[in-house]
């Protein structure tokens, strides 16, 4: 075989010099050979061993310097491991089971990973055919359609701001936009959790309990935490049970306690129907006649969305 390597002149030392020693370095062919065809060197000749060995320092260099002159590899590699999942302000870090967050990352890593879920900015999704949402997880947007009513809301998260339209006209009676303001934000807290709980789960509030081993009703094994809230949400008093597949590390039902220290759940359904969007992954389907539909991850949407009353897809 031919190689492409590089002769020393003479073997150098390390130090004095980028490669060494100063010396200089031409290209030749390996296994040398002499003007008679012969092998100039072989395994017991001193001289192209220390070839050899300086060869895979210079490769060794030269891969360093590669690296400095193109590192965003790297860098990318070393941010993605150190991302991680920070929990969020508020997470009750010292009452959760340190076994249970570790499944809680697991969890996201599966889902595609934190730095995918806060890079992913616009959604839309239709929560059981009865309100049709769109949201700017960024700035707070969300737009709220009714079709059963003919209600349309545009509602913001941080201000608590917005705008009602009810067939087709803007109502601006203030009674009756705090009423719908306030539904909007009701709504959006319980339908937005039914589609992003698997991503919220070190949220701030949030309490997690692991509760040891148990299997799916397919009889795959899984494994179980508890979820609690203190002082969040509309109905702090509420808890869940989630069900991790431990061959994919992603939930796949969940019990819903309408207190968390009830004997029995209130429900239990699956979680199921994972499809990838914009590199993360989330379910439709929470049992029969239970589908989210119209699910979408968007790269960007038309600011009309979130300011237009009037504004259609």
């Amino acid at each position: 075989m031919i190689l492409i390597g590089f002769e020393i002149k003479e073997p150098p030392p390390f130090g004095g010099g980028f490669f060494g020693g100063g010396r200089i370095f031409t290209l030749l062919k390996y296994p040398p050979t002499s003007t008679s065809g012969k092998r100039r060197f072989s395994t017991k000749n001193n001289n192209y061993l220390a070839i050899m060995r300086y060869l895979l320092f210079t490769l060794l260099v030269i891969g360093l310097f590669t690296t400095c002159l193109n590192p965003s590899q790297s860098s990318e590699d070393e941010s993605e491991a150190a991302y991680g999942n920070p929990p969020a302000e508020g997470f009750n870090l010292e009452a959760s089971d340190p076994e249970a967050i570790a499944w809680a990352d697991s969890v996201m890593e599966a889902l595609g990973g934190r730095k995918a879920w806060d890079g992913a900015r616009y959604f839309r999704w239709n929560f059981f055919g009865n309100r049709l949402w769109y949201w700017d997880k960024y700035t707070g947007n969300v737009r709220v359609e009714i079709p059963e009513s003919e209600t349309i809301v545009l509602y913001n998260l941080k201000s608590e701001e917005g705008a009602l339209s009810q067939k087709g006209v803007e109502q601006t009676n203030p009674d009756s936009l705090d009423v719908y303001l306030d539904k909007a934000r009701r709504g959006w807290i319980n339908d937005s959790y039914w589609l992003f709980m698997p991503f919220k789960l070190k949220d701030s509030g949030v309490t997690l309990s692991y509760l040891g081993q148990d299997t799916l009703p397919e009889g795959k094994p899984a494994e179980l935490l508890r979820l609690r809230f203190d002082g969040v949400g509309v109905t702090p008093e509420n808890g869940y049970h989630l069900w991790i597949d431990k061959t994919d590390n992603l939930i796949k039902q969940w019990a819903f306690y309408r207190n968390a220290d009830n004997p029995e759940p209130g429900f239990i359904t699956p979680w199921v129907d994972y499809k990838s969007y914009q590199g993360i992954l989330l379910a439709s389907s929470r049992g029969p006649n239970y589908e989210i539909g119209d699910i979408m991850v968007y790269d960007s949407l038309a600011a009309a969305v979130f300011e237009d009353l009037n504004w259609e897809e």
